[in-house]
């Protein structure tokens, strides 16, 4: 177990289970065995000044880790993998560890520089033309580069049996495109477009299903509040 390395930590999370970013703090925590006590932060209002003295950005995820604050998913995320040696990443200092972690680096970075942002630009898409369009260009960005990136996952990146800081850090984001889809509020092509790529598709189904990624994941209470999201964001674009 994680806390074999000392006593355990005593950790705070301050997170909300709607946001992507904080989710992933949720499956590094879980998939290291930490426990933790969690407090919920209301995204829907103005934050408040106690949340500001421990966060003055007011994002989530943040944790306070034996009195210390660290904020930014992120470095939460990195932060607590590097905490306490794991099957998350290689920490070994020795160049085989290193190319790993870099590989883990680079394939993160590939997401969310080349393909992440079209999720969300579909959902905001006002006509079924736009939405298709985005959504053609987004697999296809999957398919140039990620899908090869994943040609020795097994199941997981890097050919790891068990959850690695890759997935961690893409799978809130995976989760929900497929969630999105299903629910009627991305067109079907997305899915059936991604599940025509044997490497990643083999490999998403697999990521969506874990324990860790499911655990505090409400579907239909995600789903809804993502619908209210854009309704309002398209309603305020009307209306400027």
């Amino acid at each position: 177990m994680a806390q074999a390395n000392g006593d355990a930590p005593k950790i705070t999370l301050y997170t909300n289970h709607a946001c992507p970013w904080a989710h992933r703090a949720h499956i590094v925590l879980k998939e290291l065995g930490l426990k933790y006590d969690e407090v919920i932060i209301d995204l829907n209002t103005p934050r408040e000044p106690w949340y500001l003295k421990i966060n003055p950005r007011g994002l989530v995820p943040a944790i306070n880790f034996n009195g210390e604050i660290i904020t930014e998913s992120g470095v939460v995320a990195t932060f607590l993998a590097d905490a306490y040696p794991s099957h998350i990443v290689p920490t070994g200092g020795n160049p085989q560890d290193a190319l790993a972690r870099a590989r883990i680096n680079f394939f993160v970075d590939t997401w969310f520089s080349k393909v992440g942002s079209f999720w969300f630009q579909i959902l905001k898409a006002e006509a079924s033309e736009e939405q298709e369009k985005l959504s053609s260009d987004f697999v296809a960005a999957v398919t140039k580069e990620i899908e090869p990136l994943l040609a020795d996952a097994s199941p997981f990146f890097g050919g790891s049996s068990k959850v690695t800081l890759a997935e961690a850090l893409t799978a809130p984001f995976i989760l929900r495109v497929y969630a999105l889809t299903k629910n009627g509020l991305m067109p079907k092509s997305v899915v059936e477009g991604l599940d025509a790529l044997p490497n990643f598709s083999k490999w998403a189904r697999e990521v969506i299903k874990q324990e860790s990624v499911t655990y505090i994941w409400d579907e239909e209470r995600n789903v809804t509040s993502m619908k209210n999201r854009i309704e309002k964001m398209k309603a305020a674009a009307k209306a400027s």
